[in-house]
Formats: structure tokens, C-alpha cells, sequence
């Protein structure tokens, strides 16, 4: 059988015009280099060079360095790839965040990953968990960063960070001159403006005040547009407040146990590539630096 070390020893050889540079070239003695070629042409059947002095080809010698400089090229560029690949240096992943981490933890997770593994390409969405759970399902995304739904049974799932839940309103509703933790029957006389998230917010009284409502608004950009258009309040997560708001006002309520747990989600029976992987860290990196916990 034909090895690619035999035809990289004979490609050697034959650039080098003698036995004793190609053995330093190849970082192998000259009698292991000569034993080589030997096993080569005996494979073969017939010489490579025309003497032993190894300075000329025979023609048989000519063609087969014409395909083995070919095919060590190619053996060469399919090695560097797989290594390229393995070492996240290459590689392409899809991720999908529900908006809050689409847009306070993906940018610093991106530039960090970017850094150290400027050739991978990522393709980020954002989407509802629901979304995102279908999307792994479907093996259209490589990642998903969601809500605790608890559903899929094919997915393998890790929790990431909790964030406590806020009621929303602008800066002039009379719920905001409250100097103390809202209980959920305090916006019962208010008009609600329920989102995708209320459902996992179990407190009876909350559920009530979810029931009630006649409007339904899943896009954050448009919720957020509506409070501050005077509409009624809604509930978020804490971190989709942004500090610089001066027009909406972020109350904490009196329930502990309303907080929104984020988990990484993945396919369970697919191993991720080494790219996923990093990129799964840098993920847990941020979370880190930006102070969040479980």
C-alpha cells in the first residue's frame, strides 16, 4: 500500500537531488530515507531515479512526482483545514437569543469570541423562546440562549442566569411615585400590556392581572414604545432596563420568586463543533463579567 509519508520522502528527494538533505529536511536519518524509497519502489516495481546517486528521475519517477506534489498539496490543505477547524479558528455558528441577551450580552460575547477567532462566521437571530426551542428542534441553529420553557425532550439544557422581573411604566404613572415593592394587585386598576414572558409568572394574583388584558404585544421595541406612549404597564426582566432611560421607570415588585431563568440550549444527541463550543464559553464569560447569576 502507497502511504502519504512515501510520497512525501520521494517528493523530498527528488527536490533535493540527495539522500542527506532530504533526511534533514525531513528530520529522518539517511538510511531511513533510503530504506523508505526502497519500500516505495518495491511497492511499485520499478526505480524512481536513475541511479543511486538520486540527481535524475526515470520517467516513471518524473510522473510520480508530477501526482504526488498534487496530492501532498492537497493532503497538506485538508490537514491545515481540519486543524483550522478543531482549533476554532474556522467554522460557521448559529445562534439564537431571546431580545434581552440578543442585545445586552451577545455584542460583548461576539467582540471577545471575534478576537481570538476572527475566521469563524456567526450568524445571531432573536427570537421568542418558543421560537428558539423550534429552531434547535429543526437543527436550524447551533445555540439557543432561552427561557426556561420546559419543553423538548431532545434538547439538553443549562442554566445560565436568573433575573428578577419588573413592572414597567413611564416616569409620570402614579405607580413610580411608590417608594416600596409593588404586590401584583396593584396594577389591577391600570391597563396591562401582557408580553410573551407573563406566562412564567405563576403567582395567582399576577395571572389575574395577565387574564385581563386586551392587549398582547411580543416585540419589545414596540412593547416599550406603547408604555411610553401612556398605554397602560407591562412586566419585564431587569435586564432589559436601560439606565439612560429618563421617559419609563422599572419597579421592583414584592414577589422573590418572580425571576426569569435563561438557560443555554443545545441539541442533546449532536456534538457541538469546537467553534460552538468557545462560542458557548465566550457566552459564559460575559454573563460573568456583567455580574449576573443563577
Amino acid at each position: 500500500m502507497i502511504k502519504i509519508e512515501m510520497l512525501r520522502c520521494f517528493a523530498t528527494v527528488a527536490r533535493s537531488g540527495n539522500l542527506a538533505d532530504a533526511g534533514d529536511k525531513l528530520g529522518r536519518t539517511t538510511s531511513a530515507v533510503s530504506m523508505m524509497l526502497k519500500q516505495f519502489e518495491a511497492q511499485l516495481g520499478d526505480p524512481l531515479f536513475e541511479s543511486e546517486r538520486k540527481s535524475k528521475l526515470t520517467p516513471l519517477g518524473e510522473f510520480v512526482l508530477e501526482q504526488s506534489d498534487r496530492e501532498l498539496d492537497h493532503f497538506d490543505r485538508t490537514v491545515a483545514a481540519i486543524e483550522s477547524f478543531a482549533r476554532s479558528e474556522t467554522g460557521y455558528v448559529r445562534v439564537a437569543a431571546v431580545p434581552s441577551v440578543a442585545e445586552v450580552i451577545l455584542p460583548q460575547a461576539v467582540r471577545s469570541f471575534l478576537k481570538d477567532h476572527p475566521a469563524v462566521r456567526i450568524d445571531v437571530q432573536d427570537m421568542d423562546s418558543g421560537s428558539i426551542m423550534r429552531e434547535l428542534e429543526r437543527e436550524r441553529v447551533d445555540l439557543g440562549v432561552a427561557s426556561d420553557i420546559g419543553t423538548g425532550a431532545d434538547i439538553r439544557r443549562d442554566e445560565l442566569f436568573s433575573d428578577a422581573f419588573f413592572v414597567v411604566c413611564r416616569a409620570d404613572h402614579p405607580l413610580a411615585a411608590l417608594d416600596e415593592p409593588l404586590r401584583w394587585e396593584a396594577l389591577a386598576p391600570w391597563p396591562f400590556i401582557a408580553n410573551g414572558i407573563c406566562e412564567h409568572i405563576k403567582a395567582e394574583s399576577f395571572q389575574q392581572v395577565f387574564a385581563g388584558s386586551r392587549l398582547m404585544v411580543r416585540n419589545t421595541t414596540s412593547l416599550l414604545a406603547l408604555i411610553r406612549a401612556g398605554m397602560g404597564t407591562t412586566v419585564l426582566p431587569r435586564l432589559v432596563a436601560d439606565p439612560m432611560e429618563s421617559e419609563l421607570r422599572f419597579l421592583p415588585v414584592a414577589d422573590p420568586a418572580a425571576r426569569r431563568k435563561i438557560q443555554i440550549l443545545q441539541r442533546a444527541h449532536n456534538s457541538p463543533s469546537p467553534a460552538t463550543r468557545n462560542f458557548e464559553q465566550a457566552i459564559r464569560n460575559t454573563v460573568s463579567e456583567v455580574g449576573l447569576h443563577r
